[in-house]
């Protein structure tokens, strides 16, 4: 819960970092016409055509446009959709670089601990899996903490063992999939309400013309562009996130047998 919270404030931050940009952007511009605005006319006649044609031939950059589309969008659920997108990429990124983290070579690993058994025993092959990061030394080492017990004990330990570490590499995805069905219902509540103003410009129009309802269809698409660009984003990323885990339980699952007849051999 505090890593929500952590991904929560950060994202509010940068949002409002981004329309505290725009604010001091629109601020400064308003300063420039003013000052402009206290020459005298015989100036501004000459410095106003070169202007013109310099401003004429430029076409606002991919930022600019996207910054446009944000605020044509609608505020109020724009600035939903981009905090899912960044929450969802920020809790992403951190399951990446975790199950990163915890991918090891298992049968290098299955090789220390077994040199460790023959050379010192079940308290050296403890430290082998103490020394070692990811799933398959902790269960490793939880196994080796029954050994006392019997073989049996051993296994029961690595399985329950098991699951706890599937938790941990499972932790944060539910909140991903959550964002992933929440940006597009955003998205579409926002057409929704797009549309009703569409529709109550019309009636106070008394007629139906483009220029009045291009407004409401405008800010409809944006949002329903924006929401499904957001779950494609995190549903790629959480496709990759459980393709890897489902790499290391297999990985984890194959160790551990090993392991569970190695263990049975040294013990017998």
């Amino acid at each position: 819960m505090k890593k929500i919270v952590a991904y929560f404030t950060l994202s509010l931050v940068l949002t409002l970092g981004l329309f505290s940009s725009q604010t001091s952007y629109a601020q400064d511009s308003s300063e420039v016409v003013s000052e402009v605005a206290d020459v005298d006319e015989s100036s501004t006649e000459l410095i106003a055509e070169p202007q013109e044609e310099v401003v004429g031939n430029e076409e606002p950059g991919f930022t600019e446009k996207i910054k446009d589309l944000f605020i044509d969008g609608g505020i109020e659920f724009m600035v939903i959709v981009l905090l899912c997108l960044i929450i969802g990429v920020s809790i992403a990124i951190e399951r990446i670089i975790y199950l990163s983290l915890a991918t090891v070579n298992h049968k290098k690993l299955l090789e220390e601990v077994e040199s460790a058994l023959n050379s010192g025993g079940i308290e050296a092959a403890k430290t082998v899996c103490q020394n070692t990061r990811g799933p398959v030394g902790s269960i490793f080492y939880d196994g080796l903490t029954r050994a006392d017990e019997g073989a049996d004990a051993v296994e029961r330990a690595i399985i329950s063992g098991g699951s706890v570490q599937m938790g941990l590499m499972e932790k944060g995805t539910s909140w991903i999939s959550l964002f992933i069905s929440l940006a597009p219902m955003l998205g579409f509540l926002g057409t929704v309400l797009g549309m009703i103003d569409s529709f109550d410009a019309i009636e106070e129009a008394g007629g139906i013309k483009p220029t009045v309802v291009a407004g409401g269809i405008k800010t409809a698409l944006i949002t329903t562009v924006a929401g499904l660009v957001v779950a494609i984003i995190l549903q790629v990323f959480y496709n990759f996130i459980v393709a890897k885990i489902d790499n290391l339980v297999n990985a984890m699952e194959d160790a551990s047998n090993t392991f569970v007849k190695l263990v049975k051999t040294k013990l017998s």
